[in-house]
């Protein structure tokens, strides 16, 4: 099995899509529906890498980021922010916050998976 990966995304068309394709790649891939259930898996499964959409219930993409980004026992988490907010306030807001990278909606699957890939490697 692959790296773990968490997507915390509301949109199931879109997280239907990525599960599909991570899995397809043996990826270990959980789900989150909202940002609080995304804190309790990021604890709980350790993921690698985290697929963050930023408007959520419950607690949005930018206070988790934040809270992940806080949390000394998880240095090595690389966080993609995705989301349909593409201006250039909230791209460098998800940065400051301590993203990885910062994909918008509508996105190529093929661009992103080249993205978690990249972002992988560099975390071994």
């Amino acid at each position: 099995m692959g790296a773990r990966i968490l997507i915390a995304d509301d949109e199931p068309n879109i997280v239907t899509s990525l599960e599909f394709l991570l899995r397809r790649r043996d990826y270990e891939v959980r789900v989150a529906r909202d940002g609080e259930e995304a804190l309790r898996l990021v604890e709980s499964f350790r993921p690698e890498l985290v697929l963050l959409d930023v408007m959520m219930p419950l607690c949005n993409g930018f206070d988790v980021c934040k809270r992940i980004r806080g949390n000394p026992a998880l240095p090595s988490v690389r966080i993609v922010m995705l989301t349909a907010m593409g201006r250039d306030a909230e791209r460098d807001k998800g940065l400051a916050l301590g993203a990885d990278a910062y994909v918008t909606k509508p996105f190529s699957t093929k661009a992103l998976l080249a993205k978690v890939e990249e972002l992988l490697a560099g975390n071994r």
